[in-house]
């Protein structure tokens, strides 16, 4: 499948310039996207990253600079209004694609028009999986996840079953409850409709929020194994409790728990997790076949995300 013309693409930069280079190297030697397709936010870093983008991005590639660092999500938001496919491949700097691999994604939203996320195999550099498939939180999961708790036996089925780790078996699309923000396709319409990623969250969880708006406005999130991309990940966000990302997090977290349901002992689901709205209940984990891929219209509203911010 050629991929040209598929996707626009945004990157958001804090203070990252040369892995930005390698990411956007990636996209354009495999031919993913178009230059004039991929959207670069430096998100007002501390460092030369504007300048340095400025003289080393391939020409065509559009580079924007916010007037302050409002977090990833807002973002996001400041680059979705540059991009004009249907489809938007939403990556994190630290991350690469080393093959084209996104054919079977890119069906599933040709094929089905419920599918308004897809999150993509995520890879560290040696090859191994990094599972980026999550249930929604109850409050031992969390507790499993950053605490010496989470080494006990008991806790390490908890976290199995939070990370979906059964689902990859089969190497089928599956649905998921919420996947990690650091790559994945999502519906620029739907984005639109649901007014972009929520900025209130400044990092951490923003992930977590806008998959659930996208079940509670009758959407589904899928995984797709095999869509790969590379991310050189340093968990900061596992760290301890007391860690300057542990308590970052930990506020994202407290933020989510004044939105959604976060139970002590059993995980939400999609169902369980809103709060006087309904959602479209998922069978999460469900393998989705890949059906024979159809043409798919482009050209759906602009996103209602725009904000009042400096661009050069």
């Amino acid at each position: 499948m050629n991929l040209m013309g598929t996707f626009s693409v945004v990157i958001v930069n804090y203070n990252t310039p040369k892995l930005v280079g390698n990411c956007v190297r990636s996209v354009l030697e495999l031919s993913i996207a178009d230059k004039e397709d991929i959207v670069v936010v430096d998100n007002a870093s501390t460092d030369n990253s504007f300048s340095y983008l400025k003289e080393t991005l391939p020409t065509g590639v559009r580079l924007v600079r916010t007037s302050i660092n409002r977090g990833f999500a807002a973002g996001v938001n400041f680059g979705m209004v540059g991009c004009m496919r249907e489809l938007v491949l939403v990556l994190n700097p630290d991350t690469y694609f080393v093959d084209a691999s996104l054919e079977n994604a890119v069906t599933l939203f040709r094929n089905q028009t419920d599918v308004g996320l897809v999150g993509l195999d995520l890879m560290y550099p040696d090859g191994e999986r990094q599972f980026s498939a999550r249930r929604f939180y109850s409050l031992l999961d969390i507790l499993g996840r950053r605490s010496p708790l989470g080494r006990l036996d008991a806790f390490k089925r908890r976290i199995d079953n939070h990370m979906m780790r059964e689902a990859w078996g089969a190497g089928l699309p599956f649905e998921a409850e919420w996947v990690l923000g650091t790559g994945f396709i999502v519906r620029r319409s739907l984005f639109g409709e649901l007014g972009g990623m929520d900025e209130h969250f400044f990092l951490y969880m923003e992930d977590v929020d806008f998959c659930a708006r996208i079940w509670q406005a009758g959407y589904r999130v899928l995984c797709v194994p095999g869509a790969r991309l590379t991310h050189e990940h340093q968990r900061a966000s596992a760290a301890g409790f007391l860690s300057k990302a542990g308590r970052r997090h930990m506020n994202s977290l407290w933020r989510f728990s004044r939105k959604y349901r976060v139970p002590l002992f059993t995980p939400p689901g999609v169902q369980g997790l809103m709060r006087g709205a309904k959602a479209r209940a998922p069978t999460v984990g469900l393998q989705v076949p890949v059906p024979v891929a159809v043409p798919v219209g482009v050209g759906a509203a602009r996103p209602a995300a725009e904000r009042a911010q400096t661009v050069e």
